[in-house]
């Protein structure tokens, strides 16, 4: 593999395109409306005070910076390679998407608006919002699937107690495409006074740019961290990819290193070969959803195919952008884990370290113990452990029959 290092810059460029991919499919009046969030984020970033009030938030309400911890029971039982976690799981909601929420939240206050809509699939998304909007002071919406509501109880409670509304969407697979449709439905009402604030490094420009760069503190406390943990970088670094927001945070710190493999990892469902799955990279093809142009399940027509994960997170026929440039420039590699995978990382990171993952993050924790075996012992493996696992305790219990 040979990373095109020239190639990187810029992402995305002054019309929101990685390559080919990102840009704005959308109507001319939402065009405006897009224009005014990418302007306001773009001056409210050079502003020290607004940068002073997230690193505050950051250090003081996050618990950033999230340790890296080295499993060592887990590399010994694999074999080979060392295996590391970055612990976004550890954040105050116990995922990643607190980083980007807390942007967004503050962000919508800079712009007066007065509510809030978003989408969510495992309800980490939504979680992390309601939280940001409690701690602003501004109204939340948030969409999510009928049949996530019923998977992810105990985060669609935290949303209730936080103060959101909660939109139950009962269209179509009743999971997180849907769940998208409804909320842009809802901020297309009135985009003067609402703030749609997307949940990934999906949709149309700013946002992949904009969540991307609030995730990107994963990827630089992580590079500095495993500097001064180990001496070296590490040989991979492997995320989830659904839309691709936890990957992008950390993989971003690490483009320019040549020899730092960068692995991506998408659901594989019920197996690649059955269709029920959310392969969107590897087996999805050039289209637009959503207001982007990026690799989607789609028909014929060009219209978005339902997908299946075991994971409500990695449930999207999408994935964003700049995840599409980069393997097109053959600078991430994206491999898929199906359910029984994913499900057996649970179980053995869970008895061998005493850390319960989300079924989003153990997709990238199976395929570094897939591979770690095969590797030289002195090699190591940086896992993005992008969420905790708290949200599908009686979904496993259910799915393994644990009583």
């Amino acid at each position: 593999m040979s990373p095109k290092k020239q190639e990187f810059a810029p992402m995305p460029d002054k019309n929101g395109y990685f390559g080919k991919y990102g840009g704005q499919y959308i109507p001319e009046n939402l065009k405006q409306a897009m224009d005014d969030i990418d302007h306001a984020y773009e001056e409210i970033i050079r502003r020290q005070d607004f940068q002073d009030e997230l690193d505050y938030l950051f250090k003081y309400y996050v618990g950033r910076p999230s340790p890296i911890y080295h499993c060592r029971r887990l590399s010994a039982q694999c074999g080979g390679a060392q295996i590391y976690l970055k612990r976004e799981d550890l954040n105050h909601t116990g995922a990643h998407k607190i980083n980007h929420c807390l942007g967004e939240a503050l962000l919508a206050k800079y712009m007066n608006k007065t509510k809030v809509i978003a989408e969510t699939g495992a309800g980490q998304h939504g979680v992390a919002l309601a939280t940001a909007c409690a701690l602003v002071g501004i109204k939340c919406e948030i969409h999510m699937g009928e049949i996530d509501i019923q998977k992810e109880h105990p985060n669609v409670c935290k949303m209730k107690i936080l103060g959101a509304d909660l939109i139950s969407v009962t269209r179509g697979t009743k999971t997180l495409k849907d769940a998208v449709d409804s909320a842009f439905e809802e901020y297309l009402r009135n985009p003067k006074d609402f703030f749609y604030a997307i949940g990934s490094v999906v949709g149309p420009h700013p946002f992949p740019k904009m969540v991307r760069d609030f995730q990107s503190i994963v990827g630089r406390e992580a590079r500095e961290q495993f500097l001064e943990l180990t001496g070296g970088l590490p040989d991979a670094v492997l995320a989830c990819v659904g839309g691709g927001s936890n990957a992008m945070g950390i993989f971003t710190a690490f483009l320019d290193d040549e020899n730092v493999r960068l692995i991506g990892v998408e659901p594989a469902g019920h197996g690649l070969e059955t269709g029920e799955h959310a392969a969107s990279i590897s087996k999805g093809t050039e289209g637009v959803i959503h207001g982007f142009r990026c690799y989607l399940m789609q028909n014929e027509k060009g219209e978005p195919l339902p997908v299946y994960s075991i994971a409500s997170g990695l449930d999207y026929p999408g994935v964003g952008p700049q995840h599409c440039y980069l393997k097109d420039i053959e600078r991430v590699e994206y491999v898929t884990i199906d359910d029984k995978e994913c499900l057996d990382a649970v179980m053995t990171l869970s008895q061998r370290e005493g850390i319960i993952p989300a079924l989003e993050s153990a997709h990238a924790v199976a395929y570094a113990m897939k591979i770690a075996g095969d590797l030289p012992r002195e090699q190591t493996l940086l896992v993005n452990l992008s969420g905790r696992g708290d949200k599908d305790l009686d979904f496993i219990m259910k799915v393994l029959d644990i009583n």
